[in-house]
């Protein structure tokens, strides 16, 4: 009797999330019911078939602040809730470069030729098998027949996560966007009829911003919704410095992740002598417990092979790749997801430059990509899942013209990104993203 009463005493009563749009919100083009089209403002439509973006979100009594939400997001056992098998492709690059793309449902007849797809840009150092992605992909992946949307999703895993190997010395970071460029080359010819959705997760979802910002209306991607998003990455870097906590525990914690991934493969980044990559990658690795932005400074403004790497600094580095800067140019509907007490992200962009194709939501709680409503449920799960109902069923969007061919070598190419292709190479095979192994970790 007592710990029920001590348990219903301490259940907090939720706050409804707050909610901007644009003075001017964007008009969309969606199906109408007697086969027709109608133009509706974004606002009125978030509105009246994305109901759940106003209800309130009620954290789980024992996640009461934005580092419990976090720490169970990092260290919760997922491996039996939202289960996810994929299907991994590799793709060759033409820089040497390889990307791990993971589809789902692992059968391609499982799904029709034009059920949407939505295609997932992951956090800092995570990929298709973390829970943050499952507990989306696993409801939307379902066939309607059994509760879920049918659409199919595509993981794009960054360069050397989750069992990606490493095959050039080019690493990815918080705004190389010509990977995910790359994907949709293959994923649009792999299944043209199909509506391409993009969905992100912190720095990919930084990624996702600033690719749909650089492409606007020519972007492959008809919608996108980002969770976690660090937007201004300078800002946000400064916060962690100037805590014990997000020095020692949050930008060390990322830290220690990503050079575990550059320990794992640093016999590829060593092979060429000449690359900036073979003189950065000895120091990093004589570092004991460096931070995130310890990397950054020693590795990742340094070794870029293209303009505008090199950076003279880390700090010029988080400035040039933050999303907030190029926000205002995007031109599809794009649905932001922050939390106030997420510790990671402490300064959120919620106005962005009047732009009508964005919708900024801020919950009270939630952490960094938790929202934890009890010990299995995420509150974010549902209004995503009506945003990409939404956008995957019903939006009228002009086909975008691409001029593609296959040259002698097989990479699949576009005239307009004559730096760019890829092809399909040997690997993959179907993925357990349920319970990965002892080289993959749960990260932010």
């Amino acid at each position: 009797m007592v710990l029920g009463a001590e348990s219903k005493s301490r259940k907090s009563p939720g706050r409804t999330p707050r909610l901007h749009f644009a003075p001017k919100p964007a008009n969309v083009v969606l199906k109408s019911e007697n086969g027709g089209t109608a133009s509706v403002s974004l606002r009125e439509l978030v509105e009246s078939r994305c109901k759940s973006l106003s209800s309130k979100y009620r954290p789980a009594w024992w996640l009461f602040n934005g580092h419990l939400q976090t720490a169970y997001s990092l260290l919760g056992d997922f491996s039996n809730i939202d289960q996810v098998w994929y299907q991994r492709q590799l793709l060759r690059l033409l820089d040497g470069g390889t990307l791990g793309l993971d589809f789902v449902p692992s059968e391609a007849t499982m799904a029709k030729d034009d059920a949407p797809i939505i295609v997932v840009q992951h956090g800092l150092t995570g990929g298709s098998h973390e829970p943050y992605v499952r507990a989306i992909l696993a409801p939307a992946c379902t066939p309607v027949e059994k509760g879920g949307l049918g659409y199919r999703a595509v993981v794009v895993n960054f360069r050397g996560c989750s069992g990606v190997p490493i095959t050039s010395p080019k690493f990815y970071t918080a705004a190389q966007t010509d990977d995910l460029r790359q994907a949709l080359m293959y994923i649009q010819k792999l299944y043209p009829k199909a509506p391409l959705l993009g969905l992100g997760f912190s720095i990919g979802g930084n990624v996702l911003i600033r690719y749909l910002a650089e492409e606007g209306d020519n972007s492959r991607l008809s919608s996108a919704c980002i969770l976690g998003c660090p937007w201004d990455l300078q800002t946000n870097n400064d916060h962690l410095l100037r805590s014990t906590l997000g020095r020692r525990v949050y930008l060390r914690g990322m830290g220690e992740n990503v050079m575990t991934l550059m320990r794992h493969h640093s016999k590829v980044f060593l092979q060429d002598p000449e690359h900036p990559s073979a003189r950065a990658v000895p120091q990093i690795l004589r570092l004991k417990k460096p931070t995130l932005t310890d990397f950054d400074q020693l590795f990742t403004c340094s070794v870029g092979d293209t303009p505008p790497f090199p950076f003279s600094d880390v700090h010029e580095y988080y400035t040039w790749a933050s999303s907030n800067i190029v926000a205002e140019q995007i031109r599809v509907p794009c649905l932001t997801i922050n939390s106030a007490d997420d510790p990671v992200v402490q300064r959120v962009q919620m106005h962005t430059g009047g732009n009508g194709h964005i919708v900024a939501v801020l919950t009270a709680g939630g952490g960094h990509l938790g929202w934890f409503k009890s010990k299995r449920k995420r509150w974010t799960t549902k209004p995503v899942l009506e945003w990409m109902e939404v956008f995957g069923k019903g939006l009228v969007r002009d086909p975008i013209e691409v001029s593609s061919f296959t040259d002698e070598s097989g990479y699949l190419r576009e005239s307009q990104w004559p730096n760019l292709g890829c092809k399909v190479v040997p690997g993959g095979g179907i993925i357990n993203g349920n319970r990965p192994d002892s080289q993959l970790f749960q990260g932010l």
